[in-house]
């Protein structure tokens, strides 16, 4: 991802914040290019720039950029020939490890021939990972292909559990296991299609937010910490801070430190904010809840376990605070009356109503006639429920409290001013 930032760092600089030497990164930067180079149109003669090689346009090419880097890292050449016939083999039929072991003798002069120990090794790989199964409880152990759930579906059924798996890959936080499932599903759906009915993929997406895809990594970190119970330690740069990332310039005068800041909480939650694209993580500390958008941190360590006593009365003392709260807010609770008009006469279904009723929690609707219903919910404070209610545009009236609607009404003067001139 770093490569993306088109020479905002020079080599040293990215040495530095990935952790490795100089040489590994030239290493690793010609490996790139050999890759890039190999599933280029272009010559392997022709220069190849790697800024220009590895950035993604959806229009060209449906592969995301993360399963492109991926396939890339995560298996040498050998391995890739040796579990490539494993499969196609063991597609056809059930066989043992010896077995196998004989079949991929077969393998190009210029790969070393594998021995039982490392077919054995792939096998359990291929298991752990759900590509494969054993047949039989009894050694020796017969093993086929795990593709029952492709080869029970209908076309029709395939084809829509692809356009879901398409959508939710691209449209959450992406992930490297999103994308292997759509490539794999792709691939059996252009197997199985007639000729003269070809697979088109319905969907091209873009993803501006890379880096929030590194959120996903401090997951691991904390979510274990929330298992142990333990304490979390960590260097926190508050997205409100006017210079929270900057990068430090190329010239030794000018280079300055961002100031961070120690913080040290019990982690009790992870709350994820799909309208914003934001991971959230609720602690408690010293000065009792706190909140930390996940992409302000960084240095990420474990510290000491608590009892089981002490984690259940913060968890309690939590959960009593964001009991009426939209997302993560933990002030006093405020009643929320809202007008929703319904849509004209000529639309057979009520997609306002059914939206509200959807996405609107614990929140009723306590009064409804043809034209509207009033929707009420005690919610802690106003600012996170209010992009929700923006979001119905003219179809929503705020009615109460009074804060709240004198707050889009100036907001909607606002972008009234926009179009004025026009």
């Amino acid at each position: 991802m770093l490569m993306l930032m088109s020479g905002a760092y020079n080599r040293q600089q990215f040495a530095e914040r990935l952790g490795i030497s100089v040489h590994t990164f030239d290493k690793t930067t010609r490996r790139l290019k050999d890759i890039a180079a190999a599933t280029s149109s272009q010559s392997h003669a022709e220069a190849l720039d790697l800024i220009d090689a590895v950035r993604h346009t959806y229009y060209e090419t449906s592969d995301p950029i993360l399963l492109f880097l991926f396939r890339a890292k995560s298996l040498k050449e050998s391995e890739s020939a040796r579990i490539s016939i494993i499969l196609e083999t063991l597609h056809a039929q059930t066989m043992t490890a010896i077995e196998l072991m004989d079949v991929c003798s077969s393998m190009p002069a210029e790969l070393s021939i594998p021995d039982e120990k490392t077919i054995r090794s792939d096998l359990k790989y291929l298991e752990a990972v759900g590509a494969i199964r054993k047949e039989s409880t009894t050694r020796p152990y017969r093993y086929r292909l795990h593709n029952d759930l492709l080869r029970e579906l209908s076309e029709d059924e395939l084809t829509d559990l692809f356009d879901f798996v398409n959508v939710m890959a691209n449209t959450q936080v992406p992930s490297v296991q999103g994308y292997l499932l759509q490539d794999g599903l792709k691939k059996q759906l252009k197997h199985i299609l007639p000729e003269d009915n070809p697979f088109i993929d319905p969907f091209l997406y873009k993803y501006h937010y890379h880096s929030r895809i590194l959120d996903e990594v401090h997951l691991f970190t904390l979510l274990r910490a929330i298992r142990d119970r333990r304490r979390v330690q960590f260097l926190y740069f508050t997205p409100k801070a006017e210079k929270s990332y900057t990068a430090q310039q190329t010239n030794p005068l000018f280079e300055r430190q961002s100031a961070g800041k120690q913080h040290k909480t019990l982690p009790l939650k992870i709350v994820y904010d799909h309208q914003y694209g934001r991971w959230y993580l609720l602690g408690m500390g010293r000065e009792g809840i706190r909140k930390f958008r996940m992409e302000g941190m960084t240095h990420i360590e474990e510290a000491e376990a608590v009892s089981e006593e002490v984690y259940g009365r913060k968890t309690v003392e939590l959960m009593e605070k964001l009991q009426t709260s939209w997302l993560i807010d933990t002030g006093k609770p405020i009643k929320v009356r809202a007008r929703f008009y319904n849509p004209s006469a000529g639309e057979q279904h009520n997609f306002i109503k059914h939206r509200v009723l959807l996405q609107g929690q614990w929140g009723e609707i306590v009064e409804e006639d043809e034209e509207s219903f009033i929707y009420v919910i005690s919610v802690n404070g106003i600012y996170e429920i209010k992009p929700w209610l923006r979001s119905f545009g003219s179809s929503c009236e705020v009615l109460e409290p009074r804060q709240l609607r004198h707050e889009m009404i100036e907001e909607w003067k606002e972008l009234h001013k926009y179009y004025e001139s026009i």
